[in-house]
């Protein structure tokens, strides 16, 4: 028998209809989805290993999963299989890259970096086009504020002040953050946010911590307070899950 092949799926979606990548008993995930059509292809019926697992209503430009397929059951070029997938996936998924690789690749373990993108609309009245994808905070922010404690969570930090209870036992709180920037371009505020890993809700967590200091309801300093003596909670709120997008992944060079 000959070893099975591994392919890794780059694939982009419109989280707002889907219970997250993984959605549990509901099967409204993202992951249902595509291992349904992928059952439909080879049968196997393999299962998808991620790299993220994200919330309901987040998106994804760069999520990237694999999966592995008896040989036999591969009768196309690999490169052709996106185009296949995408024709039985609803028009909120899609595969935009596949490729055979390695079997020492792992689309989670292997993983060096994430990045995520948040957007707000800072405007009083919002921009229609971006419902789906951008928070609406009508209030004034002060733009130097945000960015002055954005770059407080650099480093590597106990972001214990900065996830959400959840099911199980919580395991280590540190991160290495190698970026956490605020750019603005007229009403559209985009947070960028690239770690090692993320706790759960890490990313919302930060952006409604910042946008709490842009509004004057938090000072930068605070921000530093929390990360020096973090505390099992969010110190801010969450900011809602529709803004956030997972941009890209990445992994070493070879």
């Amino acid at each position: 028998m000959s070893d099975p092949l591994r392919i890794r799926l780059d694939i982009a979606f419109d989280g707002t209809d889907w219970h997250g990548w993984q959605s549990g008993r509901s099967g409204r995930g993202v992951a249902d989805e595509l291992e349904a059509v992928l059952a439909g292809r080879f049968g196997s019926a393999p299962g998808l290993v991620s790299s993220s697992r994200t919330d309901a209503g987040v998106h994804a430009r760069g999520l990237v999963a694999h999966f592995d397929v008896p040989a036999a059951e591969c009768r196309m070029p690999v490169e052709k299989l996106a185009a296949v997938l995408n024709d039985s996936l609803p028009a909120s998924i899609r595969v935009l890259a596949a490729r055979r690789v390695a079997t020492t690749f792992h689309a989670r373990f292997g993983a060096v970096s994430k990045e995520y993108r948040y957007q707000v609309w800072n405007a009083p009245v919002m921009n229609p086009l971006l419902n789906r994808s951008a928070w609406h905070v009508p209030r004034s922010l002060d733009f130097h504020a945000m960015a002055e404690a954005a770059g407080m969570f650099i480093g590597t930090r106990d972001f214990r002040a900065f996830t959400s209870r959840r099911d199980g036992v919580l395991g280590s709180t540190m991160r290495t953050v190698s970026r956490c920037a605020v750019r603005k371009c007229g009403p559209l505020v985009t947070f960028g946010i690239e770690a090692d890993g993320f706790l759960y809700k890490m990313c919302r967590a930060i952006v409604g911590t910042l946008v709490h200091v842009g509004s004057g309801r938090m000072d930068p300093e605070d921000v530093r307070m929390l990360l020096q003596s973090p505390v099992h909670r969010t110190p801010g709120m969450n900011a809602p899950a529709h803004g956030l997008t997972l941009w890209k992944v990445r992994y070493p060079r070879r």
